[in-house]
């Protein structure tokens, strides 16, 4: 049975009128910074995107990736990768790093004093340095015959995704490092057999984040929350596009089905 969809809906919206602090999560400012119109369309009015399945394979690696560090992190040593890479740090072990972890929930939680918003976000792990720099790290899955890079279309929001980490450490007072590291994990898909396995290549890319723009996209984010002013369309946003064309097509049909019942009553 496929799920039940809702239109709209009327939870987790803000209400300029509420004192109480709105809570926003990473993958909303990313909206945001993506089209303004389908952010406020979403938070505002309760109406959002198109859901799509999730990728249930990635979220396998992501979990026993997860797992793995972990068996090191309980240890207090680094992973093997680490030192194949020669980084210097180890998986933090920390109590909060479940809570930190928890994207759905709860995680970084950062309550933002100029603007009275609280913005969170969800890490896959951290490394610390032997000086107490936290390095944020993502686990990134994919299977492509070339060489995994950071420098594509959609890597460019995996960057934006960890300097809004790196921006909440850093917002609750956390000694954060603009290094943050990617474990790409690539599924093998020139192997002459399955057989019920699928083989990896694990490389560990290192990338140093830039949050001088996040400060300035939040002030722009509240004032499209508080506004009673819906956004202009984002031309380059296929979301608004669609809703554009489907719009006027539907309207169109409507015009000449009145237009044809007024015909056939003599109007």
């Amino acid at each position: 049975m496929p799920p039940r969809l809702y239109a709209k809906r009327t939870r987790n919206l803000y209400d300029p009128s509420s004192d109480e602090p709105f809570r926003l999560s990473r993958t909303k400012i990313d909206l945001f910074h993506e089209c303004p119109r389908c952010f406020y369309l979403d938070v505002r009015l309760g109406i959002p995107r198109p859901s799509f399945p999730a990728f249930s394979l990635n979220n396998a690696v992501d979990e026993l990736m997860k797992r793995e560090f972990d068996t090191h992190r309980a240890k207090g040593e680094p992973h093997p990768l680490m030192k194949a890479y020669k980084i210097d740090a180890v998986p933090l072990r920390d109590e909060r790093m479940e809570e930190w972890r928890d994207a759905f929930r709860r995680g970084i939680q950062y309550h933002h004093e100029a603007t009275g918003f609280i913005f969170r976000g969800g890490v896959d792990d951290i490394w610390v340095a032997p000086d107490g720099a936290l390095h944020v790290v993502d686990y990134k899955a994919t299977s492509k015959k070339d060489e995994v890079t950071i420098e594509g279309y959609w890597q460019q929001g995996y960057k934006r995704q960890v300097e809004i980490y790196q921006w909440l450490l850093r917002g609750i007072g956390e000694k954060v490092s603009p290094i943050a590291y990617f474990v790409y994990v690539n599924g093998k898909s020139d192997e002459p057999a399955f057989d019920g396995k699928l083989e990896f290549d694990v490389k560990v890319i290192p990338y140093e984040g830039d949050t001088a723009w996040i400060e300035p996209l939040i002030e722009k984010l509240v004032a499209c929350l508080k506004s009673d002013t819906v956004p202009d369309k984002n031309e380059a946003c296929e979301h608004c596009r669609y809703r554009e064309i489907a719009g006027k097509e539907l309207l169109e049909k409507m015009r000449g089905k009145k237009k044809t019942s007024q015909k056939s009553l003599g109007i």
